[in-house]
């Protein structure tokens, strides 16, 4: 087994330091989205709000539509503005930032199917990390260059552009580089081990903002706590941290994961050809091959629908988590009086959480099972958010502002156990062979919900007038989420004993 996994031991154990390895290209991935989200909101929160064009338009709209106004102070919101009422802005924060997911829709099943097919000395899923991981780090530092410095809206949004193409070129291969090298029964803990690595990463990428203000303002005697103090200074420095971390994840990949040389297959089946009695007999086996293939990627009328229902259920968890981690840095600045880095040291614990938790759900996906596992993470995300509410509806600040380090600890783990196993039951539905494209379905859902939430959650924002409608959005996609999910029987791991079993009694 440890022959053909990397991730696999001789015992049939996983082999967790080789695991740790693979999961530096999740790492590198993770820190940028962990960035992202939270920077790119506040960059685009400054340049949209100093935009001549976004100003005109909303004016017009309030001019055309008075009743918007009427409707949004009547919900609490500050009408008083520039443009003369309710504002733009939210809105094309969310169009804006589902661009990244919109590639991700488009190109991460194409290229997820396309590694499938890769042939290379590198093997199937790496040379995807390795050329696509340093573009993507270079794009990265340039951007609050470009809006930072040279403040120009068109600029910047040419390289997030450019930047977010370029990460979905990569995103499915590094993910399906873990399933490629762990047989399907340590999948639910290998993927445990990956998503860890995806949380180091996304909590560096978290308290990078702290590290980077605190190493600034030693270096040049600035005050952060001081009245006056521009956080935007330290944003490219930010950035610049978050791409040298993606180029270390990248050269690890490189150097230290052996992935198997794909075209070794190919060089076999060449030399076979040359003996017209081995050609005859290849022919004979890729024909059963084929057949076996075409009969393996068709679903039953069962494991169809479990597809189905667990690809909706991503798209409405997706709906309710996207639209935390999109909008968390305006809600802090909002509600809770954060600055962007205070922010993102509060969903440090989040991310802290997750991490912690990220062994134990392995563990309860492979002990009660993934399903059972993942319904849990949602009922305990609905209970969280649906308390702090209740507390902010009753007026109690003081228990409130406690719950909310609470909702973010718990919801860590449980988010943990809902994203340890989503992915191993999708590609246990589809099979061995299918990893690749099934990876891409995943992604086709988690990202469609990625699109769809940024704009619909800032129309929600847009009308109620605070950000804290997130706390009735969300757990109104969590509960949707969990009604699709109790539909799903299909995607357990069948242990390996049985696997071999059933091909000894096909062979008999």
């Amino acid at each position: 087994m440890a022959s053909k996994y990397f991730c696999a031991k001789e015992n049939g154990k996983l082999h967790y330091p080789h695991t740790i390895l693979t999961g530096f290209g999740f790492l590198a991935s993770s820190i940028a989205w962990a960035i992202y989200d939270p920077y790119i909101t506040k960059i685009l929160n400054q340049l949209l709000n100093e935009s001549a064009v976004i100003t005109a338009w909303s004016s017009k709209l309030n001019e055309m539509f008075p009743k918007l106004a009427e409707f949004a102070a009547a919900n609490g919101e500050d009408v008083s503005t520039a443009v003369g009422g309710i504002t733009l802005v939210p809105l094309f924060i969310g169009i804006i930032m589902t661009f990244d997911n919109i590639f991700g829709v488009i190109f991460q099943p194409t290229f997820g199917k396309l590694s499938d097919n890769t042939h290379s000395r590198f093997g199937k899923r790496r040379p995807y990390v390795i050329y696509g991981a340093p573009v993507s780090a270079l794009l990265f530092a340039i951007i609050p260059l470009v809006a930072i410095k040279i403040g120009s809206l068109p600029l910047t949004m040419l390289f997030i552009i450019l930047f977010v193409f370029v990460m979905s070129l990569w995103r499915a291969p590094v993910v399906a580089l873990m399933p490629d090298l762990t047989p399907n029964e340590l999948r639910s803990e290998g993927n445990a081990i990956i998503n860890l690595m995806g949380g180091l990463g996304g909590a560096i990428g978290l308290f990078a903002g702290t590290i980077v203000t605190a190493l600034y303002c030693a270096a040049t005697g600035a005050n952060s706590k001081a009245d006056g103090w521009d956080e935007f200074v330290t944003f490219p420095y930010v950035f610049l941290l978050g791409s040298v971390v993606m180029i270390i994840g990248m050269l690890v990949v490189l150097f230290f994961v052996k992935e198997p040389d794909s075209r070794i297959k190919i060089k076999a089946e060449a030399n076979q050809a040359a003996d017209e009695a081995a050609r005859r007999q290849a022919e004979k086996e890729a024909a059963k091959a084929e057949k076996e293939a075409r009969k393996a990627e068709k679903l039953s009328s069962g494991e169809r629908r479990s597809l189905v229902f667990m690809l909706m259920g991503l798209f409405f968890l997706f709906c309710g988590t996207n639209a935390v981690t999109t909008f968390f840095a305006l809600f802090a600045a909002e509600i809770l009086n954060k600055t962007t880095a205070q922010a993102t040291i509060m969903t440090t614990a989040f991310a802290a959480a997750s991490a912690v938790a990220a062994i134990p759900a392995g563990w309860l996906g492979k002990k009660i099972g993934r399903k059972k596992t993942i319904i849990g993470g949602l009922l305990v995300f609905i209970i969280a958010f649906g308390a702090y509410l209740v507390t902010q509806k009753m007026g109690i600040d003081s228990l409130s502002g406690a719950l909310i380090w609470v909702a973010l600890v718990v919801g860590g783990m449980a988010n943990m156990c809902i994203t340890v196993n989503t992915l191993p039951l999708v590609l246990e539905i589809g099979g061995l062979d299918k990893v690749g494209t099934f990876t891409g379905y995943y992604y086709t859902a988690t990202f469609s919900a990625q699109i769809a939430t940024p704009i619909v959650y800032g129309i929600v924002r847009m009308f109620t007038g605070t950000y804290m409608s997130l706390f009735y959005y969300c757990p109104i996609a969590f509960i949707l989420s969990l009604l699709c999910i109790l539909v799903v029987k299909h995607g357990e791991a069948i242990p390996q004993e049985v696997i071999d079993k059933v091909k000894e009694e096909n062979e008999d």
